[in-house]
């Protein structure tokens, strides 16, 4: 892994290159988790079997040490950095798809118009906090995207399940938030969406 500088401290990146790749996915981890959750390798590993180099990104308060996520405002800002700098080195000229679990996704979603993607991938999507019917959902930040749009979430995941919309499947596995009971499952879905934007 690399650091790359950001504005909120140095964020690391891990680059699994393909050769002839036609595409990168950058991926972002949740906010207790790092890039080593099951359903982030798993997409990960779809993804390259689809000739697509793949980048993991750790956020700068997880590089710090810190568990407690960042506001989003600096978390949108420190991914930016990092895509903008991957598009001037392993990522140049090759489609851009970015994406990421739980939090990640979030920031994924957030900042897909500011980094010019094609493609956002959305694993575990928190729809609304667990246990809180009242709290305002988050589907505005899914609404907003306006390229193509992949969610695989869980049957079982408390945060809830987003509908399917204009540009956006969604793809229900086996499974809670953390995704980990059929990471084949995952594969599967990451490989066949991928291999429709080519």
């Amino acid at each position: 892994m690399r650091e790359v500088p950001t504005q909120h401290g140095p964020a690391r990146v891990r680059v699994e290159p393909v050769e002839g790749a036609w595409a990168g996915l950058v991926l972002g981890h949740g906010a207790g988790g790092g890039v080593e959750a099951p359903d982030l390798v798993a997409a990960a590993r779809a993804a390259r079997a689809q000739d697509v180099t793949v980048a993991l990104v750790e956020q700068p308060y997880r590089v710090a040490g810190r568990r407690s996520p960042a506001p989003a405002r600096q978390l949108d800002a420190a991914w930016i950095a990092v895509v903008e700098e991957l598009r001037g080195s392993e990522l140049r000229s090759v489609a851009l798809v970015v994406g990421g679990r739980s939090a990640g996704a979030r920031v994924a979603c957030r900042t897909a118009g500011a980094v010019g993607a094609e493609g956002v991938l959305c694993l575990a999507f928190p729809v609304r906090p667990p246990g809180r019917p009242d709290a305002p959902d988050r589907l505005d930040e899914l609404d907003g995207v306006e390229v193509p749009t992949l969610v695989v979430q869980g049957v079982r995941d408390p945060f809830g399940m987003p509908p399917p919309g204009l540009r956006r499947n969604v793809v229900r596995v086996q499974g809670d938030h953390s995704l980990r009971s059929d990471p084949a499952a995952i594969e599967d879905a990451v490989a066949t969406w991928l291999a429709g934007l080519r």
